[in-house]
């Protein structure tokens, strides 16, 4: 592997002292040297194919105001999609929406394992070992997967600006869709929109957050919101409130819980 493509995972602010986690799984669409221009012409290398626009500007804004470790990949998901399992047919994509993908056709096995390898495992090392370092440090941890979404899909509107997804533990996901509700309470938050955990979306979240029982939530933000630096920080400031708010939300739920199991009423 040459120099131009060792730093495939980025580890931002690695002792920020926010109790959240924020990991961007798409926050790139750098095709290493290897790969040339994957058979793309370069609109297609820029769109949502390729990566998630604005959800690694969203990131590190809300990581400096949360004062957030962020880790990051620095990956295209058109080499590989760090949030897909390997049995899953979009881990290597070969068609994104309308775009084909030719360099991406008929891999054999040890191309299919190089890409694993090196552009993929590193990557969830990566966040793997932060949760485990903040676990050492007795640090609370609260996973926080950013992404974005397009205003259209196959030609059908996406109306929503933002969406919250759980995966298999919802109450915090459900506590940060309640908290971005009361914030303003005109936004039309989606609901498991526009993807759920039934359509395979949420490998990071349930396999660094649910597995180790943390409480965590997948944002997906449209990316039209996100295309300015206004709007970036935006919602960078409404998620940082709503986060807060959720934190205390559980925070109380789980105290009335405990006070119920003993007996306090």
């Amino acid at each position: 592997m040459s120099a131009s493509e060792e730093s495939v995972v980025g580890v931002v602010n690695p002792y920020g002292a926010s109790p959240f986690l924020l990991v961007c799984d798409h926050a790139s669409n750098r095709i290493p040297d290897r790969y040339g221009t994957l058979g793309l012409s370069e609109g297609e290398r820029v769109s949502h194919a390729a990566w998630d626009p604005g959800a690694l500007g969203l990131s590190l804004v809300l990581g400096g105001i949360l004062d957030a470790t962020l880790v990051h990949s620095n990956v295209s998901r058109l080499i590989i999609d760090c949030n897909r399992t390997f049995d899953a047919p979009g881990l290597i994509s070969t068609q994104s929406e309308l775009i084909r993908i030719p360099a991406n056709e008929n891999l054999d096995e040890a191309e299919r394992q190089f890409r694993i390898a090196n552009y993929y495992q590193p990557y969830h090392d990566a966040v793997a070992a932060a949760v485990r370092q903040r676990k050492a440090e007795g640090k609370e941890t609260i996973l926080v997967c950013v992404h974005s979404f397009t205003p259209v899909y196959f030609g059908k509107p996406r109306p929503w600006p933002a969406g919250i997804i759980h995966g298999s533990d919802e109450r915090f996901s459900a506590a940060v869709r309640d908290a971005l509700q009361a914030e303003s309470p005109d936004l039309l938050v989606g609901w498991n929109e526009p993807y759920s955990r039934a359509d395979g979306v949420t490998l990071t979240l349930e396999r660094h957050g649910d597995a180790n029982g943390l409480d965590s939530v997948m944002i997906e933000v449209r990316n039209d919101e996100l295309a300015t630096p206004d709007g970036i920080l935006t919602w960078g400031r409404r998620l940082a409130t709503a986060l807060h708010t959720a934190r205390a939300a559980r925070a109380t739920e789980t105290e009335n819980a405990e006070r119920l199991a003993r007996g306090e009423g």
